[in-house]
């Protein structure tokens, strides 16, 4: 059997999952639905947002289904009226049994590390955060454990010193879709060997846990290069950043995106600012000075460190 003789349900929510849809449809897969999350009120208007899954399916003329509860007897009828033969999972929500073991060659689920490693919400983010120099993507059939079904196809990628979690995802989503479309086919032929996630001794892997805003914070007392690759897999979204304080009393925060490392010896307290007032914003940490190059002061706009110190004076009173 060909992969495009296969009826494909899909389910995703955000960019990260449209790549993948782009390409499934375009290279004429039938997909017979795409599942995603209902539309919700977000920001500060509170207009009723779509998922970006949700976007594209419209715009590519498939049918949406968006059920409040994956349990709900009326989705499970809809899913079951369909006869799947197959199901895609890109960054969805935690599926029940009664939905991912429906289709006649089960549900796959593309994940963002080479997993064992990196089983979670934020593989990207922690790969990066953690200074690995590689990651990767990996198919694997879902199962009743998160992450830990027994995995199809996996590629790997380099991760370059320039990396950040913008540019990292980008890669990532792009080669997803060439890996979604592999496993189909193999799925579709029966040519593949599952290879189990089993007897792994946990105590190896690195996790990678949904991240919040307290998790972003840059501890100045940490050596260069973990903050470094802190900043790195945290920009430009969520954002690392840190409390400014003036004379010992917390004066606002900074958002930061871009910073490097020089390792020196030196004899003042984590956090101590220095600058040249002109275009350089050093921060003592454990080891050396991290170099600032890009950030946004609360009530500022995201700019370059030399925009900043124009209008910011006396920040060498301020400590982080």
């Amino acid at each position: 059997m060909k992969g495009k003789d296969l009826r494909i349900v899909f389910m995703g929510t955000p960019e990260f999952a449209v790549a993948s849809l782009r390409r499934l449809v375009e290279e004429g897969y039938n997909i017979v639905t795409v599942v995603t999350t209902p539309d919700k009120p977000a920001g500060r208007g509170q207009k009723i947002h779509e998922s970006d899954v949700k976007v594209a399916a419209r715009e590519l003329g498939l049918p949406i289904l968006q059920p409040e509860k994956l349990r709900d007897p009326e989705f499970v009828e809809a899913m079951q009226a369909l006869q799947p033969d197959l199901g895609i999972v890109i960054a969805f929500r935690m599926l029940p049994e009664i939905i991912w073991s429906m289709p006649k060659y089960g549900t796959f689920n593309l994940h963002a590390s080479l997993l064992p490693q990196y089983r979670g919400a934020a593989p990207i983010n922690w790969a990066i955060i953690n200074g690995e120099k590689e990651t990767g993507i990996t198919t694997f059939l879902l199962n009743h454990e998160i992450d830990k079904g027994a995995i199809i196809g996996q590629q790997r990628m380099p991760i370059l010193p320039e990396d950040n979690i913008g540019t990292m995802y980008d890669k990532l989503m792009t080669a997803g879709c060439d890996l979604v479309v592999d496993t189909v086919e193999h799925i579709a032929a029966e040519d593949y060997t599952p290879i189990e996630q089993m007897h792994i001794d946990e105590a190896t892997l690195r996790p990678a846990p949904k991240i919040f805003k307290e998790d972003c914070k840059i501890d100045w007392s940490w050596d260069g290069e973990r903050i470094v690759n802190f900043v790195r897999g945290l920009s430009p979204y969520p954002a690392a950043w840190s409390p400014m304080y003036l004379a010992g009393e917390e004066k606002g925060s900074a958002k930061i995106f871009h910073v490097s490392f020089c390792e020196k010896e030196h004899s003042e307290a984590a956090g101590t600012i220095r600058t040249d007032g002109k275009g350089s914003l050093e921060v003592a940490c454990a080891d050396g000075w991290v170099a600032i190059h890009e950030l946004q002061v609360a009530g500022k706009r995201r700019m370059a460190t030399r925009d900043l110190l124009l209008g910011f004076r006396n920040i060498e009173d301020y400590t982080m």
